[in-house]
């Protein structure tokens, strides 16, 4: 009998300990993010963006530049989400892009990207402006 109580007493505590640890979890967020890109060869861009995580706004800068063939000017206004998230501070990073795209006038963009913290943003919305571009580049996140 002493042997079952220990037992049980034994099995209890360890399913008490494994119910109070808690894996980590990544979060998704929303993503807000106005981005405006111009150049010819080498493009330069810029803009600001808010995420939004359990209900509080994170602003923050998106810096970028890429090289290839880009003509033109043009203004995004990205919407989307971001998953993997492990915090507000996981969104920061260098996001590598890749790709051939346009607008002219009025025109929609889409786009996936991933930093090294494993941070997946996707993002599309309407681009106004004129610009072609096939280049490779990237873009920088930072809170502020």
């Amino acid at each position: 009998m002493k042997k079952l109580a220990v037992g049980v007493a034994l099995v209890a505590s360890i399913v008490a300990l494994t119910g109070l640890s808690t894996p980590s979890r990544a979060e998704t967020g929303e993503v807000a993010v106005v981005f405006t890109k111009g150049g010819f060869i080498v493009g330069v861009g810029g803009g600001e963006g808010v995420l939004l995580l359990r209900g509080k706004k994170y602003p923050f800068t998106v810096s970028g530049m890429s090289v290839g063939l880009t003509v033109g000017a043009s203004t995004t206004k990205f919407v989307g989400r971001a998953l993997n998230l492990k915090g507000p501070a996981s969104i920061e990073g260098s996001y590598a892009v890749g790709g051939a795209g346009g607008a002219v006038a009025a025109g929609a963009g889409a786009v996936q990207l991933q930093n090294a913290n494993g941070v997946i943003l996707q993002l599309s919305g309407p681009r106004v402006g004129a610009e072609v571009s096939a280049a490779v580049g990237g873009v920088t996140i930072r809170l502020k």
